[in-house]
């Protein structure tokens, strides 16, 4: 088991960029830090960063090191608090996933942090990927889990899976080159039909519109009904009973991805760690 101290220590400098910085933040001596990060480094049986005159990053070990740092002091924390130890848990949670990610593990998640933490107050909002995490540059989310195709957007992919074109069991134009492809997507926010777009005008297909719905039940009766095609992860095709067109150009993984702000508050922190633990298993559930 990993010191919570030295692992402190390695997301202080990981975070500030510095070991200088680090020893401000956690209120000590800069020989204080480097001593940590040589026994963690000991310990861990790996160098943990990399050190220039002009910068301080993470090794490949260390980023692997860190991200479990970062979710056994959230938990620590989260048990400290949970048996009234130290401060306790308050104030607001604003947590926003996509209609994919409104599953029972995720849900059973919020419900547990909030009869654990009774003065958190969580707020959640469903919504496509592209929106809630707008919303959250804008300060109105603190947490967001969605999904993603390619794209540098900053956060944790939790798990990938492939996306593909489905259809329901009336066939329709799409084998057929000459003929625009009819599509039934989300709005403008909606990766998977950037992706499916792009796809598109790369393989030269034209394509048409024929459904546009703000939620994923509209959209698959719709689709079900033979209205069109639609870009879906495989796993929600076969949930959905859609035939999978193979005929059509090849679409990217769809990524799944947990991402908050830049510094979370204590609360966030705490539920962002619950959260990574029961989302990773999402894929299965």
């Amino acid at each position: 088991m990993f010191d919570s101290v030295l692992l402190r220590s390695l997301l202080a400098v990981a975070d500030s960029g510095g070991f200088t910085r680090a020893a401000e933040r956690l209120h000590l001596t800069q020989s204080a830090i480097s001593a940590h990060i040589r026994r963690l480094e000991s310990e861990a049986g790996h160098k943990l960063l990399e050190r220039t005159t002009r910068s301080v990053s993470l090794t490949p070990a260390g980023t692997r090191l860190a991200g479990y740092a970062r979710t056994i002091l959230a938990l620590h924390d989260d048990a400290r608090a949970s048996l009234g130890v130290g401060r306790r848990v308050c104030g607001a949670v604003s947590v926003g996933l996509s209609e994919e990610m409104v599953k029972a593990p995720i849900i059973d998640c919020l419900r547990r942090f909030s009869v654990a933490h009774p003065d958190a107050e969580v707020a959640l909002q469903v919504g496509l990927t592209g929106e809630l995490l707008a919303l959250m540059h804008a300060g109105g989310l603190d947490i967001v889990l969605g999904s993603r195709c390619g794209g540098d957007e900053r956060g944790e992919v939790l798990w990938s899976e492939p996306l593909v074109w489905a259809r329901g069991p009336l066939a329709l134009g799409a084998d057929d080159a000459t003929s625009p492809v009819p599509l039934a997507v989300f709005s403008d926010q909606c990766p998977y039909r950037a992706a499916a777009i792009e796809a598109l005008a790369r393989a030269g297909r034209q394509w048409r519109i024929v459904c546009q719905s703000p939620s994923a039940g509209g959209l698959m009766t719709a689709v079900s009904g033979g209205l069109g095609v639609t870009p879906v992860t495989r796993s929600c095709a076969l949930a959905a009973g859609l035939q999978e067109v193979t005929t059509l150009p090849a679409l990217p993984h769809a990524q799944f991805m947990l991402t908050s702000t830049a510094k979370p508050k204590r609360s966030a922190a705490l539920l962002l760690a619950q959260l990574r633990h029961c989302a990773s298993r999402g894929e299965d559930s």
